[in-house]
């Protein structure tokens, strides 16, 4: 059974700051406390890619989007918990789909999934991954029954 969601609206539009650094000296540990940190402080989204910087040297560009009011914040973390010596910004506009909840009933409780909609159709499904992850390891089943059931239940 799967309970209905309220009235949607067009996409979201948000404004929001893309911010970047490289960096060629920091490990990966310190690079996932820095990801944490960002997080716990309001950033939307981080992420790394690998680069190659001056004189070839192997070095990682740090990204995150946050909202402007957080910037100050983000500047912050990243001047006092990296090496860097200076970040870009950029203002840019985010476009999302609406999003809805719904509750699926499964054999072992609830889930949670994610509707993205768009002209009043969902045209993306995610079940809430640590909701599954919490059935399959509470109800020893393989994380891909849960999934399996919470789909069947979409349909």
């Amino acid at each position: 059974m799967v309970s209905q969601p309220p009235p949607n609206h067009e996409h979201l539009d948000d404004q929001m700051i893309k911010m970047e650094v490289n960096l060629d000296d920091v490990s990966g540990e310190w690079l996932g406390y820095v990801m944490d940190l960002l997080f716990e402080s309001g950033a939307n989204d981080v992420f790394y890619t690998p680069i190659y910087m001056k004189k070839n040297r192997p070095g990682v560009l740090l990204q995150l989007l946050c909202s402007r009011k957080k910037l100050a914040t983000m500047e912050e973390i990243l001047f006092k918990e990296t090496t860097t010596l200076g970040i870009r910004y950029y203002p840019l506009t985010v476009h999302r789909l609406e999003r809805v909840f719904r509750k699926v009933e499964t054999e072992w409780g609830s889930v949670t999934v994610k509707e993205g909609i768009l002209a009043g159709q969902v045209v993306q499904r995610a079940p809430e991954f640590e909701e599954c992850k919490q059935i399959a390891r509470l109800h020893h089943v393989p994380l891909k029954k849960v999934y399996e059931q919470v789909w069947k239940a979409l349909e």
